[in-house]
């Protein structure tokens, strides 16, 4: 009650802030970029950060003609920290626009407070399914997805493949339980378990002895960045990995953790936003090169998603002639999606969150060792959110 008490107390002062002091309206673009860029999921906030920046480059370092200066973060992972990060943006650096954010909490806590004082919240990650529902709002996109739809299409895939007993485990946050509550929403089997672990929590050895027990068909687990790697060589010096497959999606398994996953990885069963065909696609090719090029690493979906981010503020920039001082304007170039994401099809639903294709893919060796997608099926085509019908916007 507290925290919550405090969130509504900020935001009035941001209100009061933000209404006395109008956004600069010459030929630059103040970005306010937030995300996680330190401790074990630090990887995940650098490919965004850095999917952002590439994007930038492409466009010589403006977007919709504005020459962009771009003001970085770190959250920490730390709700607290973001509320602090936001309340600077907007009192004192006066950002146009707000962007990144890795982690599901730290959104929850910075939403309310920026989009109400009237600033642009575009997320390139999170996707809390109370921001898709009954808490959406005007000034809030999200680019990437909504939290269950992965764990959606998995639940879906585990069911057609008939698998009767599935145990579930995800940390204890806004994603996390999104993450299961996806699955179960299409998984028609039945749970055998369902375990929150902490949030960033090294060690899961108690947790291993109990799936065990739990005797499953299958294991179905959300666990992004350092907790991914944590969990999945556990898993496998466990030998629960031999008898029992594990199944996750593009969240757990991407180019943040495959390099240190190593052997672990291959032959997994992800669900994603991305199949085979979409990062054939000359603009996903273009970026895959210049980002191995730039930064020495290939990109995660981390940095795609973000990539998409800057391409869709440069299409609505441009619609409205760099000046977003009319918001409504703005806001409907925005909602127009007119640009070419790197994920193929693309379009906002009435919730603004993304109407997009899901896949199952599996990680196979190609012929030089590497991990790579191969995709097995597509279990949503234009996939809608489950809670955009209870969001008021049209």
């Amino acid at each position: 009650m507290r925290s919550l008490t405090f969130v509504n107390l900020f935001a009035l002062l941001l209100l009061g802030a933000c209404s006395s002091s109008a956004p600069d309206n010459n030929n630059h673009l103040k970005i306010g970029f937030m995300a996680t860029l330190s401790g074990p999921a630090a990887a995940l906030g650098e490919d965004l950060r850095d999917g952002f920046q590439l994007a930038l480059d492409h466009n010589d370092g403006k977007l919709g003609g504005k020459t962009v200066e771009l003001l970085v973060r770190d959250d920490q992972l730390k709700p607290d920290v973001g509320v602090q990060i936001a309340q600077s943006f907007l009192q004192k650096d006066h950002v146009d626009i707000v962007t990144g954010i890795v982690f599901s909490n730290v959104m929850m806590a910075i939403a309310k407070p920026i989009t109400d004082s009237g600033t642009f919240l575009i997320s390139a990650n999170a996707g809390p399914s109370p921001l898709a529902g009954a808490q959406c709002h005007e000034n809030f996109f999200a680019v990437s997805w909504q939290n269950d739809q992965l764990h959606e299409a998995m639940g879906k895939y585990l069911n057609d493949q008939n698998i009767k007993r599935v145990y579930l485990m995800a940390p204890n946050y806004q994603a996390g339980k999104d993450a299961l509550n996806g699955f179960k929403r299409y998984f028609k089997g039945e749970i055998v378990g369902e375990i929150y672990t902490k949030v960033n929590q090294p060690d899961y050895s108690a947790e291993l002895t109990e799936l065990r027990a739990a005797k499953p068909e299958a294991v179905y687990i959300f666990y992004p960045g350092g907790m991914g790697i944590n969990f999945v060589k556990q898993y496998v010096q466990s030998g629960l990995r031999q008898d029992l497959p594990l199944y996750s999606q593009s969240f757990t398994f991407d180019e943040t953790t495959l390099p240190a996953m190593g052997d672990a990885a291959d032959g997994i069963t992800i669900a994603s936003f991305l199949d085979e065909a979409s990062t054939q696609l000359p603009v996903n090719q273009k970026m895959q090169a210049d980002f191995k090029t730039k930064f020495g690493r290939n990109p995660s979906p981390y940095a795609i998603q973000a990539y998409d981010v800057a391409q869709l503020l440069d299409s609505a920039l441009t619609a409205v002639g760099g000046d977003i001082s009319d918001k409504n304007k703005f806001r409907t170039a925005l909602e127009k999606s007119e640009f070419q994401s790197l994920r193929g099809k693309f379009k906002f639903n009435n919730n603004h969150f993304p109407i997009q294709n899901f896949y199952i893919n599996q990680l196979v060796k190609n012929s030089s060792g590497q991990l790579t997608s191969k995709t097995l099926a597509t279990a949503f085509v234009d996939h809608e959110d489950a809670y955009h019908t209870t969001c008021a916007l049209k």
